[in-house]
């Protein structure tokens, strides 16, 4: 460890900061693995395909869902030898928020543009995060080796798109190889040297952190002004919670320890925190001997679009289930949750989320990282109701709507919402936005053969399946992207679900007037199918207030009470029989319906 703590770090001119950004599946994580084979960062022998995506879960899906950060060193023409933190990042919408957090902690960026499918609306949205924050952008035609490519056609995209030359854009294969070294050479040549002041007091702005049950937390860092070394006390300076840091270093495959990091690097500190509300992602370290005056401003905190409630199958469970978000939320920041209570499901906790895929992933890494299993209720977004004395009311839950007579108005959240596609599907998308009650706002042509259509839609019509369903009517074509909008008044209502005339609070939701009929037997008829048949009747009802909008009825199951009847006058088989329908009247009344977690599940995957 001490010949390791002796390595001498670079100087500042020679350090590069950069982040890879693109749209969802245009080989980030694959021309990633190819810069860390051509510097040797990884042996031939540890070399595997998305080698920075560590979670299982990346991996199945071919998708990278946490920024990951690893230190190269690149041997330049000019003879020194150059330190590049590459910061890879996620594509797809949901994680937006990690691509922020990559972008804060970088000089320069990599934009990623597949030769094949071009310029995509996550492509645009994730450069003009970049150009905010003032990043060198670097265009890089990638899969050129792809017999669909369009060379001329994508880079006309480029060249109209960042207003520069041809020769500007390097042509790469993350497959092949091909154009690495060119890559190499543009991000030590275009992209500035991060500037600080090694002398002046200590601010580090942490960008990322993650749990390990044996040391705590540990969070990563760049460092803007200062040094920091292994040993000193520091001050997380918005918490104000004051630490020893034992252990500092940088990234590269694994963590190597150093005494000392200097302005412009990027690296980790564990300081023995347990606690996961002790950092914030976005905070600013500093010395306790010589403080900064002011935080780093970094990234915006994201706000969560999307909530659910997650309640364990078992009660006894609640107190993990805690400490298991707690544990998630430290490297995902966009996770934030409370607690809350249900009827029908006892204790849980009220969660936001990004996306629909954002509540799938943390309900995929619960089950398989902390091995808690729990129900999901129905997603929803969070609404703005004013009551009639001019309160106004934040609703995270259907159960929170004020009575009708006591409100005013409720206001949902509009998005604008940017979809690039092929003219060939104008029509089918119109079609699919205005039924989600959106309306067109600009219709423009980049080129002859790709059309950007913008639309405002309230956010809950797409928070189900609207990708899915735009990916499909446009047969993969369509790229989507999204931004909040406002609050706007509208005609919503909620819809409770009864069974035997007992309310599943966990099943409630808010729906536009216009579809509440549709959406209520809809779901009626999908836990007419769940639910499994007891002795009794039970009616599924969907209701707004007082008044039943749908309704199905499960056939009570008929137990065979003739079957030790041998022989004998039929008057013995009828007295049985209604003995039994005697029983079945009572159980009616006071039967309880077992809600399978299936069902709960199931009833999310509804589609229009």
């Amino acid at each position: 460890m001490d010949c390791m703590n002796n390595i001498s770090l670079s100087p500042m001119k020679n350090i590069r900061n950069f982040c890879v950004i693109a749209h969802i599946d245009h080989g980030k994580s694959t021309l990633s693995d190819r810069l860390l084979e051509h510097t040797k960062t990884v042996s031939e022998r540890d070399m595997q395909n998305q080698t920075l995506d560590d979670m299982d879960i990346e991996r199945e899906r071919g998708i990278t869902i946490k920024s990951h950060a690893i230190q190269l060193q690149y041997p330049h023409t000019d003879g020194v030898v150059y330190t590049l933190n590459l910061i890879d990042t996620p594509g797809h919408v949901d994680f937006s928020y990690e691509v922020s957090r990559s972008i804060a902690a970088c000089e320069g960026a990599l934009l990623l543009i597949d030769a094949s499918q071009g310029i995509q609306a996550q492509t645009i949205s994730n450069l003009y995060l970049a150009l905010e924050h003032d990043l060198e952008i670097i265009p890089v035609l990638n899969k050129v080796d792809m017999e669909s490519a369009m060379l001329e056609e994508v880079s006309d995209q480029i060249i109209d798109l960042l207003g520069i030359d041809l020769e500007d854009i390097i042509h790469a294969s993350g497959k092949t190889g091909q154009g690495v070294e060119n890559v190499l050479k543009a991000i030590v040549d275009k992209i500035p040297h991060p500037v600080g002041d090694e002398s002046a007091p200590l601010q580090a702005l942490i960008f990322d952190s993650l749990f390990n049950s044996f040391r705590g937390v540990i969070a990563y860092f760049k460092i803007i002004n200062g040094t920091l070394n292994s040993g000193e006390n520091v001050r997380f300076f918005n918490v104000g919670n004051e630490y020893h840091a034992d252990e500092i270093g940088i990234l590269k495959m694994t963590m190597e320890p150093r005494k000392q990091l200097k302005a412009g690097n990027v690296g980790y500190i564990i300081t023995g925190i347990k606690q996961s509300k002790d950092i914030k992602v976005g905070d600013t370290i500093t010395t306790v001997a010589r403080p900064c005056t002011e935080g780093i401003k970094g990234f915006e905190e994201v706000k969560p679009m999307v909530f659910a409630g997650i309640y364990p199958i078992d009660n006894d469970d609640f107190e993990d289930l805690r400490d298991s978000l707690e544990k998630l939320q430290l490297n995902d920041a966009a996770l934030v949750f409370e607690p809350e209570s249900s009827v029908a499901l006892g204790f849980g906790f009220r969660v936001g989320f990004l996306g629909m895929l954002h509540l799938e992933i943390v309900q995929e890494r619960l089950s398989r990282e902390f091995d808690q299993e729990v129900i999901t209720t129905v997603p929803n977004v969070s609404y703005v109701a004013y009551t009639k004395k001019g309160d106004r009311l934040t609703i995270n839950t259907p159960n929170d709507l004020p009575d009708p007579t006591f409100l005013d108005r409720v206001e949902e959240p509009y998005i604008r919402s940017q979809i690039i596609t092929q003219p060939d599907y104008i029509g089918s998308i119109m079609s699919l936005c205005m039924d989600k009650r959106g309306t067109l706002t600009k219709q423009n042509y980049l080129t002859t053969d790709r059309v950007e259509l913008t639309f405002e839609l309230p956010l809950a019509e797409i928070v189900f399946d609207f990708y899915d369903k735009l990916k499909s009517i446009s047969k993969g074509y369509a790229s989507f992207d999204y931004s909040p909008l406002d609050y706007r008044a509208s005609d919503l209502v909620r819809l409770d679900i009864k069974l035997n005339s007992d309310n599943v609070d966990a099943m409630s939701s808010l729906v536009h007037r216009s579809k509440a009929d549709s959406f209520g037997r809809r779901i009626c008829k999908k836990l007419k199918e769940l639910l499994p048949r007891q002795q009794f009747v039970i009616a599924i009802q969907a209701a707004i207030g007082q008044k039943i909008i749908a309704r199905e009825t499960i056939s009570a199951m008929r137990k065979d009470v003739t079957a030790k009847c041998y022989g004998g006058d039929i008057t013995r088989k009828r007295k049985l029989l209604e003995k039994q329908k005697k029983g079945k009247k009572k159980m009616r009344q006071i039967g309880n319906v077992q809600v399978p977690q299936k069902a709960f599940l199931e009833v999310l995957k509804i589609s229009d």
